[in-house]
């Protein structure tokens, strides 16, 4: 469960973005979210921060795997906002069972870190009413 990523592995996902046109996309929907916030009245500052943080975010753990993540903590704070027990609700049981005690005690560190992560951009995108 080793995490940590060598340098020619970074240097790899930063030569796909480049390839799939990563950067150019991220700057026409920046443009489009500024001139509607513009015409929402909303601080453009505050989006730039935002996208700034998104995608630091999706280039710093895998993308599709937060996301997934991020619509299940999202779909919990609609229906109910924030409960007490929000990691339980999360927590994978059977991959979570099946762990050794200090396993256990970093998966749940780990999904704790996502979950107040998560809380942290949903809040974001509700103060900046994003949809998306």
């Amino acid at each position: 469960m080793d995490e940590t990523k060598s340098l020619k592995q970074y240097c790899r996902e930063a030569k796909k973005r480049l390839k799939q046109g990563f950067w150019q996309n991220y700057s026409q929907n920046l443009d489009k979210e500024l001139a509607k916030a513009e015409s929402l009245g909303v601080s453009t500052s505050k989006v730039k921060e935002y996208y700034t943080c998104k995608i630091t975010e999706n280039i710093k753990n895998s993308k599709d795997e937060f996301e997934e993540f991020y619509k299940k903590v999202k779909t919990l704070l609609d229906a109910e906002g924030e409960v007490s027990n929000a990691i339980g609700r999360l927590t994978d049981k059977e991959h979570f069972d099946s762990l050794p005690y200090d396993e256990r005690q970093r998966y749940t560190l780990n999904l704790s870190e996502k979950y107040l992560r998560a809380v942290e951009r949903y809040k974001k995108e509700k103060a900046l009413q994003i949809t998306e």
